[in-house]
């Protein structure tokens, strides 16, 4: 089984430069997960939103247009879809809860803290429902995948310039400290457990600077998932050279089918 999750920065604008469509022919992901679409499900194009053989969920921003937004196209269509079930936290459009039966695939695109201190309070709380709302899940026995843009650089490994950046949001002792949290909790960050030692790794760069071609980047996306997947994981790679974003595509590979 393989999964792809991608911040696809506006999928309209991708998929208008041709960089969505060769992502299923090049890659031929069993499950797509998207974030910051910027778009609702009405609004694409039949051949982005219907493609051959997928079946495709959008959670889309109810507060303003244009912004947030998550998307999954599965070949198996899951048991059930929904989002997070809180008002507060559903009016972004930030997430889908795909429940396959055999584990719960969850994409996220976790705000953003920057804005001000009412941006960063909200991030943080959350943070704080998603980490419950996941353990939930966990307590009553379900495995759980949960992917996305999570906003935050864990370590200093995971970012190019971590001094500069000790005061910024995306690397706040605090936002931090809640990925401490998450791995405290029995989490697996797949990517880190298959290369803990692994430098200059990231999936976001600046667009502005040029960032991407001199790889001064942010490691702020994500696979985690509970310890019985994490034993089923062959391989994370990031598609560092696959463009249409400022984020990059990140490929999750199981040793078998689930």
């Amino acid at each position: 089984m393989r999964i792809i999750s991608w911040n696809t920065n506006g999928l309209r604008a991708t998929a208008k430069q041709g960089f969505f469509t060769p992502l299923f022919k090049d890659y031929k992901p069993d499950i797509l997960c998207l974030q910051e679409t910027k778009v609702e499900p009405d609004q694409l194009p039949d051949d982005v939103r219907y493609i051959p053989k997928y079946t495709s969920y959008f959670a889309y921003s109810k507060a303003r247009k244009g912004y947030s937004g998550v998307g999954i196209y599965s070949k198996e269509e899951p048991m059930r879809v929904s989002e997070l079930g809180n008002e507060k936290f559903d009016l972004e459009g930030r997430t889908l809860v795909a429940d396959y039966g055999t584990f719960v695939l969850i994409n996220c695109y976790w705000p953003n803290g920057g804005g001000g201190p009412e941006r960063l309070k909200y991030k943080l709380e959350f943070y704080d429902f998603f980490l419950k709302y996941v353990d939930d899940l966990q307590k009553k026995g379900r495995e759980v995948i949960f992917c996305g843009d999570i906003n935050t650089a864990h370590t200093a490994m995971d970012l190019a310039r971590p001094k500069e950046n000790e005061e910024n949001t995306g690397f706040l002792p605090i936002e931090r400290a809640w990925l401490d949290n998450v791995v405290a909790h029995g989490y697996v960050d797949l990517f880190r457990s298959l290369y803990p030692d692994k430098k200059d790794a990231y999936t976001y760069w600046d667009m502005k600077t040029g960032a991407r071609a001199r790889n001064v980047g942010w490691r702020i996306d994500y696979f985690f998932a509970t310890p019985g997947i994490a034993a089923e994981v062959a391989d994370v790679t990031f598609l560092t050279d696959y463009f249409g974003s400022d984020h990059c595509p990140l490929m999750l590979d199981f040793k078998k089918t689930r």
